[in-house]
């Protein structure tokens, strides 16, 4: 019965009821395990932290206010929070396994491009480790869990039009590295040429 309710509903209710908290807690899980397990690298923290946000949450869900955002942003922000902290503690970069985000697909009509596709976005996610920590995080809100920028600016506690200019000066600063280093040859332009036709 809980299940079938809205969301703002079954947040009240989950005020109070155990049962309520579990099925956000269903509906959520997901999403906030991968969200650490991007920020962690590893399954075991990943879990760790995961149990952990969602204790904190139903500890503090009464307090909880709808501002006219997701839910979601509200867990995020308690993950961000303890995410932050385990790093900290760790004094560490994090590790992000970004091999698992980006699944490009390509047919196998051409084999040279496939190689050079492959080459390319290998390429990619080593610029993307060196990026730093805040940077990675504000990737991964915004393409694996596809948050808008006031969800993520809500996330990581600054304002939409600072998320904006992160995002802007995050893709100028890949853009730059990629190129300086991978300089596309003649052939090489003429595969994606083909290849966005």
């Amino acid at each position: 019965m809980t299940a079938n309710l809205e969301e703002s509903e079954l947040i009240e209710l989950a005020k109070h009821d155990n049962e309520a908290f579990g099925v956000l807690y269903e509906r959520y899980h997901g999403r906030i395990y991968n969200y650490v397990y991007y920020r962690t690298g590893n399954v075991a923290d990943a879990e760790d932290l995961t149990a952990r946000i969602f204790v904190r949450a139903m500890r503090h869900i009464g307090a909880y206010e709808d501002k006219g955002l997701p839910f979601s942003a509200w867990l995020y922000r308690i993950a961000h929070n303890l995410v932050a902290n385990w790093h900290r503690d760790r004094s560490r970069r994090p590790l992000i396994a970004l091999d698992d985000i980006a699944q490009w697909h390509v047919g196998e009509a051409d084999p040279e491009f496939t190689a050079q596709l492959s080459e390319d976005k290998e390429a990619l996610l080593q610029a993307i480790r060196r990026l730093p920590a805040e940077r990675q995080e504000m990737l991964i809100l915004k393409f694996v869990e596809r948050l808008s920028n006031a969800e993520i600016g809500i996330i990581m506690g600054r304002s939409e039009g600072a998320i904006k200019s992160l995002y802007h000066r995050t893709l100028l600063s890949l853009r730059d590295e990629f190129k300086d280093q991978h300089p596309q040859p003649a052939k090489r332009r003429s595969l994606f040429a083909r290849a966005r036709q």
